[in-house]
C-alpha cells in the first residue's frame, strides 16, 4: 500500500515524533508521582538514559513504544515502505535495548520495562492494577520484570 502522504509531509510528520515526555511516559510518572515516588529523568550517567530513574531503589524504568522497539504485540507491523531502513533501525534499537539493560544489570540496577501494549490499545492493562504491579516490583527489590499487554 502506497503512503498517503508524500515524501516531505511524511519527512514533518516523522522528525515531529518525540523520543521524550510521550504520552504513556506521562501517565506512568502521574501514577507514580501519587504515589510519592521520587524520581529523576533521563539521566545521563546512566546506560541508556532511562526514562525514570529511582536512585533510592537502585531502579530504572524504560518505557518502550511497540513500534520504535520492535514488540511482538498488536501494535507493532513492520513498514511496507523502506524496508531495508525500518529493519536496521529497529533490530539496531533492540540490541542496543539488550545491551543496555545488560549493561545496567551490571551496574547492579534493576530494570523494569514497560511496553505500550500495556497502556493503550485493546489488549491494556488495568491503570491500578498496573500501577500497584510497579509499586511493589519498585519495593520488592525484585531483579528485571517486563510489562505488556494482555493477549
Amino acid at each position: 500500500m502506497a503512503d498517503v502522504h508524500n515524501k516531505a509531509i511524511r519527512s514533518k510528520n516523522m522528525a515531529a515524533i518525540s523520543g521524550r515526555d510521550t504520552g504513556p511516559e506521562m501517565l506512568i510518572r502521574k501514577a507514580l508521582h501519587s504515589r510519592g515516588y521520587r524520581y529523576r529523568l533521563h539521566d545521563k550517567r546512566l546506560a541508556g538514559k532511562p526514562d525514570m530513574v529511582l536512585p533510592k531503589y537502585k531502579a530504572v524504568i524504560f518505557i518502550h513504544g511497540c513500534f520504535w522497539h520492535g514488540h511482538s504485540c498488536h501494535l507493532f507491523k513492520w513498514p511496507a515502505t523502506r524496508e531495508s531502513f525500518w529493519r536496521k533501525k529497529i533490530e539496531g534499537n533492540r540490541e542496543r535495548d539488550a545491551s543496555v539493560i545488560a549493561q545496567l544489570e551490571q551496574n547492579g540496577w534493576r530494570v523494569l520495562t514497560i511496553w505500550e501494549c500495556g497502556l493503550k490499545g485493546k489488549y491494556r492493562l488495568d491503570q491500578d492494577e498496573l500501577t500497584e504491579t510497579i509499586s511493589e516490583w519498585i519495593k520488592q527489590g525484585t531483579s528485571s520484570l517486563i510489562i505488556q499487554g494482555e493477549e
